[in-house]
């Protein structure tokens, strides 16, 4: 929000918005004159393209003068340059979004225009209209395997040509028939070459083995610090008004499993009249006592599961079992759920510290505010990831619940979901009675993860353009082969992100294309094939590279990549990389139309955000020095960085702001698409100057000093403000697929809520304005 940004005195009326109250001591107004933009594009190698368009992202920005550089709206990827009929048919920026939208001719302009090139992905994300085929044939090339799609050609009615490999194919007798309009003869109708994301319903060719159930099993840590934290009845309660809602068919499938220094199993098997419990205490050679009974159909021992979650969270109330056996119970967990796949969800409290894969403490708290090296951000063992691969080879993807507040090395227990393709939720500080914020978003989020679509043993490929390969992936899977992500479960909130380089000239092609092919099972146990096409022009100038930079998919690209050289090398490494990506950006800007640029410091419009979303990546836990940050939480971060969306990946590293003790009824709340954000916090925070109408109207306290420690929720009032702001911030709620914890200003929240105020100065970091004189510094040596 605008106008609650100025800092220093608001600008006068007359003064230039330019640089209303900004004028740091000392800081002298530019009054050079801004080249034309016809001399600007000349120097930059003349424009080819939308003139509108390019002219308004290539108009320099001088960011030392315009400080309000923040968008009114959220920022729009940017359109790519295509014929109004391509457009129309293009993916959505929300599926697949490159961080070049005009790519560039040869892999020399690309290292000239100094920017990232690579694609961001959200595969499975929730849609509201997809076609689906089912039709028997499925038409791919011969030759590279690519699914027809809008964007290849067709000779005549008889032959089609590939986009990516440029393979003349013959068009089958089965696709001149459009189910659509029932007519034939026009196989360029057919909705598959009408729609870039579509949904083809396999046939037996695409199935190792028939379809599999779905498979749900819950690994819980019962030991006294698993019971006094209180999860057990926040999840017991959870899966009992979900159970019915989990997503599967006739033959779903459920099973149970509690572990501390033993490991229990449970019989549910349809006739007992009670769960029977079965413990193994040779944790060092594990095995299933009744193969049969363990997991169990759902529908058939539906009464007994129940009476199960009834029980569970009082029956280790008086345990005195402090020890955690998680990696038995982990082997335990595969070698149940290795005939047919699955989700195993795992439940954690502590550090594990018996058995395989036991875990020493390495967190030395002196080191939280080091500037130095940050220490152990890889895994101690690889006993998790090794554990990681035989379940993603048997299709058993896991989860990883971790609610603790001491250390407990997420950067082992993490592998075994990174390599399994599964999520890691984190809630540092979990506590049913203490933490009540926790809690509620604790039975929030299992109400999303446990209703949420699932797919399983799934596989992806991405296909681009010949001349254009694709040398590393970001997320949570394991890479089959060189170019085939193995996914044992896939899930509508996850992210990916590959780096691609340019290895041939594309002067042949005015287009360069990509496809990202899904296929999976669905809970329904049908195999499916969910295909994405993203169509983008190829450029020869470097106007028109830069002109087409998605500064957003620049900034969470290089996000991931980050984190892979922290842990490759070093935290300083990684922050160093980020800095020097938007030096030389600018850098290659400037020295392309450097005569005729005035001093500052000039960004090209598209890239004015870039320097900002830098100094806010900078900031956050995962790669903040000097400011005392828990392992556990930087660990968890990075993996948010690895795994997200692009949409929440910004929500995370420029959170939105606004002002909300004037709202009017006129806020618009209309429904927006919902975006899927885990981990997010909401806060509301309360100045001392706050109005006390608003205090006493919204907040029911007499006044600021009374606000209590703890609020977690707005109070339902008989006001009208009330009402407002309650119907405000539950809109807010209601665009993320994982609410918000939610907490109105307290002493605990302040400073993480400072935090976020990435444009200010904090005591290990510059402010927004001194970050832009340091990029200046940079570029002058």
């Amino acid at each position: 929000m605008q106008p609650g940004y100025q800092q220093g005195p608001a600008p006068r009326p007359d003064s230039s918005p330019s640089h209303g109250g900004y004028n740091p001591p000392g800081y002298q107004p530019y009054s050079q004159p801004f080249p034309s933009l016809s001399q600007l594009s000349a120097a930059l190698g003349g424009l080819s393209g939308v003139p509108e368009l390019e002219v308004e992202a290539l108009r320099p920005v001088n960011l030392l003068q315009e400080r309000n550089i923040l968008p009114p709206k959220p920022t729009a990827p940017p359109e790519p340059n295509l014929s109004s009929d391509l457009r129309k048919v293009n993916c959505s920026p929300d599926t697949f979004r490159c961080t070049l939208s005009c790519i560039p001719q040869t892999q020399a302009l690309l290292n000239k225009a100094r920017l990232p090139l690579g694609l961001l992905l959200h595969p499975f994300r929730d849609l509201t209209q997809l076609p689906v085929i089912t039709s028997s044939t499925i038409v791919r090339c011969r030759s590279c395997r690519t699914y027809i799609n809008p964007f290849v050609s067709f000779l005549d009615q008889r032959r089609w040509k590939c986009n990516l490999c440029y393979r003349v194919n013959d068009v089958p007798d089965e696709f001149m028939y459009n189910p659509v309009t029932r007519s034939y003869g026009e196989p360029h109708k057919r909705p598959e070459v009408q729609n870039s994301t579509v949904e083809f319903i396999a046939s037996s060719d695409y199935m190792l083995r028939p379809p599999q159930p779905a498979v749900y099993l819950f690994v819980l840590d019962v030991s006294h610090n698993a019971v006094e934290t209180g999860y057990l009845n926040v999840l017991c309660q959870s899966l009992l008004e979900n159970l019915e809602k989990l997503p599967g068919d006739a033959r779903t499938r459920v099973g149970f499993l509690t572990f501390d220094s033993t490991i229990h199993f449970y019989n549910l098997q349809e006739g007992l009249s009670q769960p029977q419990m079965l413990v193994v205490s040779d944790i060092n050679d594990v095995f299933i006592p009744t193969p049969d009974s363990l997991l169990v159909n759902l529908k058939e021992s539906q009464e007994l599961v129940k009476d199960l979650l009834n029980a569970l969270p009082g029956m280790f109330t008086h345990t005195r079992e402090t020890h955690s056996a998680l990696g038995p119970a982990l082997q335990a967990a595969y070698k149940l759920m290795s005939a047919t796949g699955g989700r195993v969800s795992v439940f954690q409290t502590q550090l594990p510290t018996i058995g395989a894969g036991l875990l020493q403490s390495r967190e030395d708290p002196n080191q939280r505010s080091s500037t130095k090296g940050v220490q152990h951000l890889g895994p101690a063992t690889d006993f998790y990831k090794k554990l990681a691969l035989d379940c993603s080879g048997q299709q058993i993807g896991v989860d990883l619940f971790l609610l603790s507040s001491q250390y407990s090395d997420l950067a082992s227990l993490a592998c075994m979901s990174k390599y399994s393709a599964g999520s890691v939720f984190y809630y540092p500080a979990f506590h049913h009675i203490h933490n009540p914020a926790q809690s509620v978003k604790l039975q929030k989020d299992l109400q999303r993860y446990l209703t949420r679509k699932i797919g399983f043993e799934a596989v992806m490929r991405i296909r681009c353009t010949k001349g254009l390969s694709i040398h590393t992936f970001h997320g949570n899977f394991f890479v089959r082969s060189t170019d085939l992500l193995s996914l044992a479960n896939v899930n509508p909130d996850s992210g990916f992100a590959v780096q691609m380089s340019i290895d041939e000239s594309l002067a042949d092609t005015t287009l360069a294309c990509f496809q990202a092919a899904l296929l999976y099972t669905s809970s329904k146990g049908k195999r499916r094939i969910r295909v994405h096409t993203l169509c983008l022009p190829v450029v020869s100038q470097l106007s028109d590279v830069f002109a087409g930079a998605d500064v957003q998919a620049i900034t969470c690209l290089l996000a991931n990549m980050a984190v892979d050289r922290s842990i490759s090398s070093s935290l300083s490494d990684a922050r160093d990389a980020l800095v020097n990506a938007v030096v030389d950006s600018l850098d290659a800007f400037r020295a392309n139309g450097s005569n005729l640029q005035p001093a500052g410091l000039i960004a090209p419009a598209c890239l004015r955000l870039f320097p900002l979303y830098v100094l806010a990546l900078l900031k956050q836990k995962a790669l903040r020095t000097g400011i005392s940050t828990r392992l556990d939480e930087r660990v968890f971060s990075m993996c948010e960085f690895k795994s997200q969306p692009l949409k929440q990946m910004m929500r995370i590293v420029h959170p939105d702001l606004y002002r909300i003790d004037n709202l009017t009824d006129q806020v618009k709340t209309n429904k927006q698409k919902k975006t899927h954000t885990r981990h997010l916090i909401m806060f509301l925070w309360v100045g001392k100057c706050c109005n006390e109408t608003f205090i006493r109207d919204v907040l029911g306290c007499p006044n600021y000093t009374s606000i209590p420690a703890s609020m977690t929720e707005i109070p339902e009032l008989e006001t009208a403000s009330s009402a407002r702001t309650r119907a405000f911030v539950s809109w807010l709620q209601e665009t993320r697929a994982f609410p918000a914890a939610f907490y109105v200003d307290d002493s605990s929240t302040k400073s993480s809520f400072f935090q976020h105020l990435v444009e200010d100065r904090s005591e290990s970091a510059f402010s927004y304005y001194e970050f832009l004189l340091h990029i200046q510094q940079q570029m002058s040596k």
